[in-house]
């Protein structure tokens, strides 16, 4: 008894090709009756999903690119903010000495 050859695209396990858009949809059996099984499966939903993955992944260097330059922007601003400080305590201490230097005079001025 030879074994039946089966003039199939593909199986289930080995499918011609692996993107869904190009294979067959799948059908219900004719053994089963009417209204047993799940209807006919639409690869509608896989293309929204598809489409959606895609864009999503075009889309992530720009949002690692966003997120990279809103932390370089964080660092910045800190540094700013550290250089101001830094000069206020400098303008802060050149005062006080010019005030004390000032009393000083002033002290000086009093006592001759």
């Amino acid at each position: 008894m030879s074994p039946a050859v089966l003039h199939l695209v593909g199986t289930i396990d080995r499918p011609h090709t692996h993107d869904p858009r190009n294979q067959a949809p799948m059908t219900t059996p004719t053994k089963e009756p009417v209204g047993s099984a799940t209807p006919d499966v639409t690869i509608s939903g896989a293309n929204d999903s598809r489409q959606n993955r895609n864009r999503e992944m075009q889309l992530i260097p720009e949002a690692m690119a966003r997120a990279h330059m809103h932390d370089r922007l964080a660092v910045a601003e800190a540094e700013r903010r550290a250089v101001r400080l830094v000069y206020a305590r400098r303008m802060q201490r050149k005062a006080e000495r010019a005030s004390l230097r000032a009393r000083r005079a002033l002290a000086m001025a009093v006592m001759q």
